[in-house]
């Protein structure tokens, strides 16, 4: 299979420092893979690319480095410990030396200033960005001698983009690429369209709508590119969809569910922005109606609470009605550290899209859906369900594996 590249948007981010952190401490035998679901039966019996041949790179719009990315997620999270950041301290190195200046375009970001560099990629056109994109990747998979690169959206969430005309239909979309209309896109957009542009599988793990917009959809099935998204299910969203199905299957009516989640770090604080939490809330709040056998009353809260940092804690009171319209109620209180519970899932995904193109599959890959909160293609939200077409993927490959 050969080495097969990973090119993270927003490396330096939580996500990013944590996957590759991850990655090289478990290859390096200092912790299990625990939450990596393709290290358990039966989806190891197919043949994944290995941990270990998996080659990380990226653009990012900060100027730091992933070893200082990691020191800094360590000071404010108390993990990974730091014995174990210093023993993988060389391979972030390596990885720092192949990550590139990323594009700030209709940046929205109510935190500290923007590097110069980064700036400057705004005086650039639409073309021109997504050119300089392509150079980027096109540079890391020949210098590095891979058979495949896999490209993963870890960026910071963007605000909502308003779906026209010109981003269904790809002649359009390609006319107001052309045009250099930039209030009609987001960062995201650029990247997938050069990933996919590339035939490079690619993955939307944010919220971001403009990041797998219509047009693009389009344009991988015809490129033969396979993708999914949006926006990865880690915590609070991950337990509604595993307890929902639990009122559904005993006819117990449930008439509010009522969720609060208070956020500290880089995403909480961009979703400081209206615009943007908007787009996240919807995200989060579309999956009740589409379990339960009626609507009941939803509402999702997100405050962002700086002294948190990465440990993101959610609390959910849900009031339903059960024999003799008896009401009744539970509640739950998640607290997990957020990057810790995302980074096993980006590694999911990259080797499942990877297996995916190997075997010429394209498109939207609906089997993954359990991975996502609002998955492409995929109405069903039963976590339950979604895993079982997962399985029901990996039976139907195992004989080919």
């Amino acid at each position: 299979m050969g080495k097969i590249g990973v090119w993270v948007i927003g490396i330096y981010g939580s996500v990013g420092t944590a996957v590759t952190i991850g990655t090289s401490a478990i290859i390096q035998g200092l912790c299990p893979p625990h939450g990596v679901t393709t290290e358990t039966e039966p989806i190891n019996r197919l043949n994944l690319v290995g941990l270990k041949d998996l080659v990380f790179g990226g653009h990012d719009i900060r100027e730091s480095s992933l070893h200082d990315s990691a020191l800094q997620y360590y000071r404010e999270n108390g993990v990974p410990s730091y014995e174990v950041l210093e023993k993988v301290k060389d391979d972030l190195d390596q990885i720092t030396s192949r990550v590139k200046t990323g594009t700030t375009l209709n940046c929205s970001k109510p935190i500290q200033a923007i590097p110069k560099a980064a700036s400057a990629t705004n005086d650039n056109t639409i073309r021109e960005s997504i050119e300089q994109i392509k150079r980027d990747i096109s540079e890391f998979k020949a210098q590095n001698s891979l058979s495949e690169v896999i490209v993963v959206n870890l960026s910071s969430a963007e605000p909502y983009l308003e779906i026209e005309d010109k981003h269904t239909e790809l002649s359009g979309f390609e006319k107001m690429l052309d045009a250099n209309d930039k209030s009609a896109i987001r960062s995201s957009t650029m990247y997938a369209y050069a990933a996919i542009d590339l035939g490079c599988p690619y993955i939307n793990f944010t919220s971001s709508n403009a990041s797998l917009l219509p047009a693009l959809q389009v344009f991988a099935r015809e490129k033969g590119v396979p993708f999914m998204g949006n926006d990865g299910k880690t915590g609070e969203t991950l337990i509604k969809s595993a307890l929902a199905p639990v009122f559904k299957y005993r006819n117990l009516e449930v008439m509010t569910w009522q969720g609060y989640n208070l956020l500290g770090n880089m995403d909480g604080e961009v979703l400081m922005d209206q615009k943007t939490k908007d787009s996240k809330i919807e995200s989060k709040d579309h999956l009740l109606p589409k379990i339960l056998n009626k609507s009941p009353h939803t509402h999702v809260g997100i405050d962002y609470v700086s002294s948190l940092k990465d440990w993101k804690t959610a609390w959910d009171f849900v009031h339903f009605k059960g024999f003799l319209d008896t009401k009744m109620s539970m509640q739950f209180t998640w607290q997990g550290c957020d990057s810790m519970l995302a980074a096993p899932i980006v590694l999911d995904l990259v080797r499942l899209v990877n297996f995916a193109k190997a075997n010429g599959e394209k498109g939207e890959m609906r089997h993954l859906s359990c991975f996502f909160k609002n998955p492409i293609g995929v109405d069903e939200q039963d976590l339950h369900l979604q895993f079982h077409s997962l399985m029901d993927y990996v039976d139907s490959h195992s004989n080919k594996a």
